[in-house]
């Protein structure tokens, strides 16, 4: 999954399109164990989502946050939460990630946080459980930046930083939720 979410990343800051539907569809199928077509399908979503979400500062959080719970409307079908509230925290979360890398008085804490309140709800894990995945979360998008910011080069070392990044911030949340 980190290795998926890195390339989906790489893809979404350099706007090529394609690259990020397959990553997505490699996350939507590592993640969710959906049949194929609910995979291609999410995985469309979360593209359109994020194409939604990706013009700075002119981006449709209303389109992003709808596409996103058509997502979790296809995971929920095996899972217990509400889509719509999911979508809104997900969103929620990229809007805090938007602001703290414009705005320096939005903190990592107030990311980190974000991020512990989707993992607890959509994996209705303990909120101090998922603290870690969050925290190696905000490490990768830290690194994600500085590597926006350098130019978006694919052989910066900085990629192999948020790369291990998010794969430790998936074993923790794996670590989390199987509690």
């Amino acid at each position: 999954m980190g290795n998926r979410e890195t390339d989906a990343w790489v893809a979404y800051y350099r706007h090529d399109w394609i690259k990020f539907l397959r990553s997505s569809v490699g996350m939507v199928a590592a993640g969710f164990g959906m049949s194929r077509a609910r995979t291609l399908a999410g995985a469309w979503y979360v593209l359109k989502a994020n194409q939604l979400w990706a013009p700075f500062p002119d981006n449709q959080p209303d389109g992003a946050r709808a596409y996103m719970r058509r997502f979790y409307e296809l995971v929920a079908d095996s899972e217990h939460f509400d889509p719509a509230e999911a979508a809104r925290l997900e969103v929620e979360w990229w809007r805090i990630h938007r602001a703290h890398q414009h705005d320096s008085s939005v903190t990592r804490v107030q990311l980190e946080d974000a991020l512990v309140e989707l993992y607890s709800y959509v994996y209705k894990a303990d909120k101090e459980a998922v603290r870690p995945a969050a925290a190696h979360r905000v490490d990768a998008m830290d690194y994600s930046d500085r590597w926006v910011a350098a130019g978006c080069k694919l052989d910066d070392r900085l990629l192999v930083e948020e790369r291990r990044a998010l794969v430790a911030s998936y074993a923790a949340l794996r670590i989390a939720v199987e509690d």
